[in-house]
């Protein structure tokens, strides 16, 4: 009886630890569920290096504050025109907007003629000195722009600020230099811009015309008053275009710069020195 009694609790321990190996052993043996990419995925996107043309200058179109009125005909515009455009969007815009994600979809699976990159989650509520100051939320901030769109690139563009980070050089402000270099350390791009076109804070239309734009560019580029020479970065807002007769503008604005045959439009993901793998 003695026997019999040390050996029950000793045949429970032998069984219990067969069926936690057992246990064990089929956990191994299922595969882990994939782990979604929230930004994205370099083969899909199929990135490639540019080769840029020394008797060429480069043209980087861009679309801040998007999606908004305004951007789906600025989508349609540049695609007529058969010209390479960049959008950034914020995050809080797609998600309030009721066809703000399908926006967001189309300008992604449209690389690589649109690009879609990130213009933060909030945009600094518009209260850019708290924003700044606390570099830390600020990139959080960025960080759930990248995640909640599916931004597939690491570029991103500051709210009310330009900033430059690339690949070995950082250029800003006092002010936003805290976080740019925080994204800079996260393997990000910062992008700022050469030449803005201006809108009238009342209306969101255009303040320069057409052709003064366009004559602004050739100056800028011939005087070799760019961020780097021979590639300039335009500062266009979505809603700026809304109206017919400013969609007008814009198509007019393209058309004299394609008539230039020394320029070529480009993403910013093809801006010299910008990380991407």
């Amino acid at each position: 009886m003695k026997l019999l009694k040390l050996w029950v609790p000793l045949l429970a321990l032998v069984c219990i630890g067969s069926v936690a190996c057992k246990e064990a052993q089929g956990r191994e043996d299922k595969p882990d569920s994939p782990t979604p990419d929230p930004v994205g995925s370099f083969n899909k996107f199929d990135w490639q290096p540019v080769i840029y043309d020394s008797t060429k200058q480069y043209i980087y179109l861009s679309f801040d504050d998007g999606p908004q009125h305004g951007t789906t005909t600025c989508i349609d515009l540049v695609r007529k025109e058969h010209v390479k455009a960049s959008f950034f969007m914020v995050g809080l815009h797609a998600a309030q907007k009721p066809d703000g994600k399908k926006i967001v979809s189309m300008i992604r699976e449209s690389y690589p003629e649109l690009l879609l990159a990130n213009h933060s989650y909030t945009h600094a509520r518009d209260k850019y000195m708290f924003f700044y100051h606390h570099p830390l939320e600020a990139e959080q901030d960025f960080l759930q722009a990248q995640d909640s769109m599916k931004v597939p690139f690491k570029i991103i563009r500051l709210p009310g600020n330009s900033a430059w980070a690339e690949r070995g050089h950082i250029k800003a402000t006092h002010l936003v230099a805290p976080v740019t270099h925080l994204l800079d350390s996260a393997g990000y791009n910062v992008i700022g811009w050469d030449l803005e076109w201006s809108f009238q804070k009342k209306t969101s239309r255009p303040v320069q015309s057409a052709t003064r734009l366009a004559a602004e560019v050739d100056t800028l580029l011939a005087h070799h008053k760019t961020h780097t020479p021979n590639h300039l970065v335009i500062l266009t807002h979505d809603r700026m275009f809304q109206r017919p007769e400013d969609a007008d503008s814009l198509a007019r604005f393209i058309t004299l710069l394609k008539q230039n045959p020394k320029y070529v439009f480009e993403t910013v993901d093809h801006y010299p020195g910008v990380k991407i793998k």
